[in-house]
């Protein structure tokens, strides 16, 4: 049954009645878009695991939370839809390496994004002569489901990719081993780990990435 106001009630009330009205559904509005802008960022599902539907969490978190990353590049990833996919061991934002992978001295960047269930390795350049301002260099990618595996007790699986900077000193004592010793190198590699098995280590010289020579486990 429909409920009519009292025609005889003071503006005054029908004025509160107003604002708070207003402020409920204000309140309704900011709710549900929080919801949708937190709802990409953890995402849970299941997929088959020898044949056994198995549930897996993936974090991810927004370009925003990466505030020392150049304006340009900032923009480059949120119009390519990216997020940044967390491992299951961070307890810090990661996935987000500066370092100076160009040359001696230079100031870039590693990303990973994550848009639309695929995730890449992306490297900014962001000074001197061969650089590419924005345009990143793809170095690899796959579905977002194959970078997961499982850990702890639960049986969940989580996102298993990283990425860090290498210096020559780490570089040189990863290849340790290796006979006859290569030569060290000048300037950071970016090292691309998949959590309790191997890394690579990707390295820019004369225009061209290649994969670092590394001991077989």
């Amino acid at each position: 049954m429909k409920q009519w106001l009292d025609l005889r009630t003071p503006l005054s009330t029908l004025t509160l009645l107003a604002v708070a009205a207003l402020a409920v559904t204000d309140l309704e509005a900011h709710g549900q878009n929080t919801e949708m802008s937190l709802a990409p960022l953890n995402e849970t599902g299941h997929i088959a695991v020898d044949g056994v539907s198995t549930p897996y969490l993936i974090r991810r978190l927004p370009v925003s939370s990466f505030p020392d990353l150049p304006a340009e590049i900032q923009s480059a990833l949120t119009q390519r839809g990216c997020l940044i996919p967390q491992t299951y061991e961070a307890h810090h934002p990661e996935n987000v390496v500066h370092a100076s992978l160009e040359r001696r001295g230079s100031s870039d960047w590693a990303v990973l994004c994550s848009a639309k269930g695929t995730v890449s390795l992306l490297v900014f350049f962001t000074g001197g002569a061969g650089s590419r301002g924005a345009e990143p260099f793809v170095l690899a990618s796959a579905r977002e489901t194959e970078r997961l595996q499982s850990h702890g007790a639960d049986g969940v699986l989580g996102f298993n990719w990283g990425i860090d900077p290498a210096s020559p000193a780490q570089v040189r004592e990863a290849q340790a081993g290796l006979e006859p010793r290569p030569v060290q190198i000048d300037h950071d590699a970016l090292a691309d780990a998949t959590l309790e098995h191997r890394t690579l280590y990707h390295f820019y010289a004369r225009n061209t990435w290649t994969m670092l020579e590394m001991p077989v486990p």
